[in-house]
């Protein structure tokens, strides 16, 4: 009897044993994802797109992966070498940041798209990997997603009724797209990253900025704002990507690895641009409970006839521009435009 009960007592304590190595390994082969952010904590890429994309990424891997945020990390240029030196492991920024360095996907940011940013993100998305990605401009780093703002409009401390009211005037431009057109205009640009904008709109640094609607709110522009120019097709478009350090990839399964990648892309792409449109959308009502004028221009308006000619050459200009990365610029701005618009029309079809 006693040899029974020592037998059992030994099988006992080795399930014990056994169960504690399992836990123990199990907690061992949770891995944490930092992303870092740059933006507020309620801006739409922090409060939407980051949750949502950590819920996914964690039923992919049934719990394996998860996301921890690191916000304040500095200026946005700075998130592509973080995540390149591993300081965190994955991020998101804006391409004009980085001048010279990623030109392709700034094909988007061109007048007159006319679309939101969910259709230009998806279009920018599927061009992306059709074909920029072979130019290898974002080598160091796997591409999440691609996405962009919503138009970029004419935000001030004055009214602008012709862009010759603009000349001279201080405005802050984020790069790309934005200081193309800033030398087109006459004004004096004042680089920034967007978070800067509102002390330096209060201080008196800048009259104005070139940002999307979705900043009224977020930012609080409505409260250091008086009027807002809208183009009809919009001014330009901002692009970004969300990326990830490819030595972290490989140090997950191959099976994580997988199920990361199979939540990104497309989906995470559209996503980003689902949210900032409805940013957007948030902007525009507090620009206007805060009583800021939206001068809403049409097509036929002296103004937006002044912009075709100012804008005229520019789709050359970063054709020629891209000549060096080995890719059809040509078919692929054609390409972009058309999967932004007929997307934007097949989503107000659905919606109507």
């Amino acid at each position: 009897m006693t040899i029974i009960k020592n037998t059992f007592k030994k099988a006992l304590i080795g399930l014990t044993l056994g169960a504690g190595m399992m836990t123990s390994t199990f907690a061992l082969s949770e891995t944490t994802l930092r992303v870092g952010t740059w933006l507020p904590p309620t801006h739409p890429q922090n409060a939407v797109v980051w949750p949502t994309w950590a819920k996914w990424v964690e039923d992919a891997t049934e719990g394996r992966v998860k996301i921890k945020m690191e916000q304040g990390l500095g200026h946005p240029k700075t998130m592509f070498q973080l995540v390149e030196d591993g300081v965190i492991d994955a991020s998101f920024s804006y391409h004009g940041y980085v001048p010279g360095r990623f030109k392709l996907p700034q094909g988007v940011e061109q007048p007159g798209l006319g679309v939101g940013a969910e259709a230009a993100s998806v279009a920018l998305w599927k061009v992306y990997d059709k074909h920029f990605k072979k130019a290898g401009e974002f080598e160091g780093l796997e591409v999440l997603g691609m996405f962009t703002h919503g138009p970029g409009q004419i935000q001030t401390k004055f009214p602008v009724n012709s862009f010759a009211d603009l000349e001279g005037k201080k405005i802050r431009v984020g790069g790309g797209v934005q200081s193309v057109l800033a030398e087109r205009m006459h004004i004096t640009p004042v680089g920034a990253p967007a978070p800067k904008v509102y002390e330096m709109l209060q201080q008196g640094v800048i009259d104005g900025a070139f940002l999307p609607m979705g900043e009224q709110k977020v930012l609080r522009l409505s409260e250091v704002t008086s009027n807002i120019t809208v183009l009809p097709h919009g001014m330009y478009m901002g692009s970004f990507s969300m990326f990830i350090n490819p030595e972290f990839l490989e140090g997950l399964s191959k099976k994580d690895r997988a199920a990361i990648m199979k939540v990104s892309g497309l989906r995470l792409s559209a996503l980003a641009g689902s949210a900032w449109d409805a940013g957007d959308a948030e902007g525009y009502e507090a620009a206007k409970a805060a009583g800021v004028k939206i001068n809403r221009l049409s097509e036929k308006d002296p103004m937006s006839k002044e912009f075709e000619k100012l804008t005229k050459g520019m789709d050359q200009e970063w054709i020629e521009s891209v000549s060096d990365r080995g890719i059809n610029a040509e078919a692929a701005l054609k390409d972009l435009r058309k999967i932004a618009r007929d997307y934007q029309d097949n989503s107000m079809s659905v919606k109507k």
